[in-house]
């Protein structure tokens, strides 16, 4: 199978070039039929993969030594794009010399270039920043968007919902994944105007059988991650917001277990004797585990990998790009937006790019 290399922005991230080029030697070993393109300094990415052959002979290295900065203005470094290892990551998505690019740098920034390199696909009005999240149940959670806009009417939700609902398919393998609202209450007469519209809008079209999708309303926040659900549609204020609570409610409990099993000497032996299901736990909320937020909706596949990522955190986001690939993600996409037939899917105009304002923290 010919498949298409994916660009990695080197220089991205808290630690650089010795992460991002472990963290894609680590996830080659499973996907061993991907090349890459490393973009950035081109002596510190080759002394970085004298320790990884494997990654080296299937890469290709582009040297660039201008860094997008971590509290750097999205419209700032647009304007650098041609010159940043992440513009030019994304740029070699836009000319085909790479499937996907992946990158930990700079959020508001990735998105803004991306946005810019790529626009949308054609019946998406703005793209959105979906991340999976973990459940009580074996499979995750498609959660979007997450920051890309921080407002969404109707029809931008609809368009989240099928976007969603592709990425689900791929990464959790139901058919039909359930589709929720988020919502401040289950009623249907709970709610925005936009987000009642766009409850009307999907219960029709499920109803109707066009999507490959079960909506089943509104969601609470409470319920998220309770497993019942396989994506949750939101805007970007909303879902960042959410995102951020459950982060720190996660980081929460697994400090308090800490002080907990530490605080005596009677602590520590039930420590001990519970180790098994604490690890499970600790394992269950690694964000690491579940790294790796795509840029849906645009002509190609932008994945970013949080800041902090460890190696294992890199290579959980690189993996997440290959899947994307090898499952054709923007040709399910663009299948899905068809169903709805082009009444539906008739646009305004392209949307706006995201504004300095609207991107995530």
């Amino acid at each position: 199978m010919n498949l298409p290399r994916i660009a990695v922005d080197a220089m991205g991230g808290d630690e650089g070039v010795r992460v991002m080029i472990e963290g894609a030697a680590l996830a080659r070993r499973d996907h061993d039929k991907f090349k890459f393109l490393l973009v950035g300094d081109g002596a510190r990415i080759e002394a970085a993969l004298e320790n990884h052959p494997n990654l080296r002979a299937a890469s290709e290295i582009l040297h660039c030594d201008d860094v997008v900065g971590g509290d750097e203005l999205p419209s700032k470094a647009t304007r650098r794009a041609k010159t940043t290892s992440m513009g030019l990551a994304i740029n070699a998505v836009k000319t085909g010399a790479a499937g996907a690019a992946v990158s930990a740098g700079n959020t508001g920034a990735l998105m803004a270039m991306s946005y810019l390199a790529l626009r949308t696909m054609p019946g998406i009005d703005r793209p959105a920043l979906a991340a999976i999240m973990p459940t009580l149940q074996a499979h995750d959670v498609v959660m979007l968007d997450l920051g890309a806009n921080t407002e969404a009417d109707a029809r931008n939700l609809v368009q989240y919902a099928i976007m969603g609902a592709a990425y689900s398919r791929i990464v959790t393998g139901f058919e039909k994944p359930v589709v929720r609202l988020l919502n401040i209450g289950t009623e249907e007469i709970k709610g925005t105007e936009e987000l009642r519209d766009a409850a009307a809008m999907l219960t029709a079209a499920s109803a109707a059988g066009t999507l490959a999708l079960q909506f089943d309303g509104f969601v609470e926040s409470d319920k998220i991650n309770r497993g019942e659900t396989h994506v949750v549609v939101t805007d970007g204020f909303s879902g960042n917001i959410a995102l951020k609570a459950i982060e720190g409610s996660a980081r929460f409990v697994t400090d308090l277990l800490r002080q907990a099993f530490t605080s005596s000497l009677r602590s520590k032996i039930g420590f001990l004797v519970s180790r098994p299901a604490t690890e499970l736990l600790k394992h269950h909320l690694d964000p690491n585990n579940h790294n790796g937020a795509v840029f849906l909706g645009l002509n190609g596949v932008v994945v970013k990998s949080h800041g902090s990522a460890t190696a294992k955190g890199v290579a959980h986001a690189v993996a997440v790009t290959a899947r994307l690939l090898e499952n054709k993600l923007t040709e399910r996409i663009a299948h899905d937006l068809a169903q709805l037939g082009e009444e539906t899917l008739r646009k305004n105009g392209r949307g706006a790019a995201p504004r300095d304002s609207e991107t995530p923290a």
